[in-house]
């Protein structure tokens, strides 16, 4: 474990291609308020695989970033345990990410990766 107190490589890989993105679009589909997250069983047993998106709709460079930079944080804080190995994630974001309170994005985020209501 290194200085910061952090574990290494505990956290889900990222998608980085085009390729992987446009496949987990087949997968299964699940909508919330402040974001959609999309799902696909890769049918392997390796580590889960995350991406991140927001479109143009949600604002300028600035708002989109921040956006992400909200979802990535909190799936790191609180869902990547929830993340099942073997399934890749993309979690499409919305403007309503920005203003939304952190602790309830994190709670909705972890419930709509384990898939509940």
């Amino acid at each position: 474990m290194p200085a910061t107190g952090k574990p290494v490589g505990t956290g889900p890989k990222r998608l980085l291609k085009r390729a992987e993105f446009l496949a987990v679009r087949r997968g299964e589909k699940r909508r919330g308020r402040f974001f959609l997250v999309e799902v696909l069983d890769r049918g392997d047993g390796g580590a889960p695989r995350v991406g991140y998106t927001v479109t143009k709709k949600v604002g300028n460079a600035v708002v989109r970033n921040r956006v992400r930079r909200r979802l990535r944080e909190a799936v790191r804080t609180h869902a990547a345990d929830d993340m099942k190995p073997g399934n890749d994630y993309v979690i499409v974001g919305r403007d309503d990410a920005l203003s939304a309170p952190f602790g309830q994005l994190k709670a909705e985020l972890s419930r709509r990766i384990r898939a509940t209501r």
